[in-house]
């Protein structure tokens, strides 16, 4: 479904991607592992379009992501961003249907509104949320939110950034029962970038480890304990010491 060989991207003076070479299948859920400032961001931003690479290719589905093509696949895509990134200003309800109240075959407010009812619903937030503000929410109910909009197109692929991040665990083992459940459910292909390896655990087919701008490590999640790699090892068990 994604296939991306030889991606660049230098900023300035530091390379951050030196050729990464992944493949994701279709349906697949494939995690990226990786620390602080390894690229796992620029890597999404550059599948997004968001990031112009430097060099190599990306296809969706055997398709070129240029810009000629862009458009087309942008409605295939959907994306819980690290922070939810709900619009203050519009209720919860826009805010999961914004996408279906714009562009090429948008609703009618009121089949919009049934959907984001329904998708909120999807995601355990009962129809009284979809008129509240995102101020209203806790932090866990805003990722819940920002999860259904994901949803609400009924994308092929979807995006998750750090879907965790800022969560207790239990709420944090909450969204990602969610993911995985609706990643399932809906037969879609996913990445997702994470520190957590709960979420590693609960939410991958296959995880691959971005380090030093390539994919150092990858494999089926369940081997990622018999990985042999020792940065790989050292991630996965948080451990400080130094590898050269």
């Amino acid at each position: 479904m994604i296939a991306i060989e030889g991606l660049c991207k230098t900023f300035g003076e530091t390379p951050v991607l030196r050729g990464v070479d992944l493949r994701v299948a279709r349906g697949q859920s494939l995690v990226v592992i990786g620390g602080s400032g390894t690229g796992k961001s620029v890597l999404l931003k550059c599948i997004l379009g968001l990031v112009e690479p430097d060099a190599g290719r990306i296809s969706i589905a055997g398709e070129p992501l240029g810009p000629r093509h862009r458009e087309a696949l942008f409605s295939r895509f959907g994306m819980l961003f690290q922070g939810a990134a709900l619009f203050d200003s519009l209720p919860v309800w826009q805010n999961v249907a914004f996408r279906l109240l714009r562009g090429p075959g948008r609703l009618t407010r009121r089949a919009a509104r049934q959907v984001a009812v329904e998708k909120l619903g999807r995601v355990g937030l009962g129809p009284e949320v979809a008129d509240r503000f995102p101020a209203e929410l806790s932090g866990g109910m805003q990722k819940r939110a920002g999860l259904a909009r994901a949803i609400a197109a009924d994308p092929e692929i979807i995006f998750f950034d750090e879907p965790t991040t800022g969560l207790d665990p239990i709420m944090a083992g909450v969204i990602n029962t969610l993911i995985r459940e609706i990643v399932s459910d809906m037969g879609a292909t996913a990445i997702t970038i994470t520190h957590d390896m709960s979420s590693v655990r609960s939410i991958a087919d296959r995880v691959a480890m971005l380090h030093d701008g390539v994919i150092r490590w990858e494999g089926p999640a369940a081997g990622i304990d018999r990985s042999g790699d020792p940065y790989v090892d050292q991630f996965i068990h948080g451990r400080a010491e130094l590898l050269p």
